[in-house]
């Protein structure tokens, strides 16, 4: 497990790089043609949100979590669980969160995301683990 936590943190990593490029690079684009005022850190959020998800399934399913020799995972359920279990830790805390750091305590808005952060992997590791990508008695997850 602990090696499989390393993993995780691996790519984890790799997706919060990639997710803050996509979060910077859209909120620049948006601010700098002024496409979506007012809400422009949320419409990042969540551009950064569709495109990291993907991302992160992608290397939790091929390095992290894979399949076992005698195991057949359905990759459609699993990519639906990913989407809906980052949808609440990723999307919906995120954003609680980004407005708390954003309105309440007027924290950068590029530094906010990475605040939000602290709470939410470790709680996608564990609901990745023991939700998207677990064994069932018969072999499916």
């Amino acid at each position: 497990m602990i090696k499989q936590f390393i993993k995780f943190g691996i790519v984890g990593l790799s997706n919060t790089v990639i997710g803050y490029i996509i979060y910077a690079v859209t909120l620049f684009i948006l601010k700098h043609f002024g496409l979506v005022p007012g809400i422009d850190v949320y419409v990042a959020q969540f551009v950064m949100f569709v495109l990291s998800v993907a991302w992160s399934f992608y290397w939790n399913n091929k390095y992290v979590f894979k399949e076992g020799l005698c195991e057949k995972r359905n990759v459609i359920l699993a990519l639906l669980k990913t989407y809906a279990s980052y949808a609440f830790t990723s999307l919906f805390l995120s954003e609680m969160f980004l407005m708390v750091w954003v309105e309440v305590c007027h924290i950068n808005e590029y530094i906010a995301p990475v605040l939000s952060l602290l709470i939410t992997v470790p709680l996608n590791f564990v609901i990745q683990k023991y939700w998207v990508f677990r064994k069932t008695s018969s072999g499916r997850r």
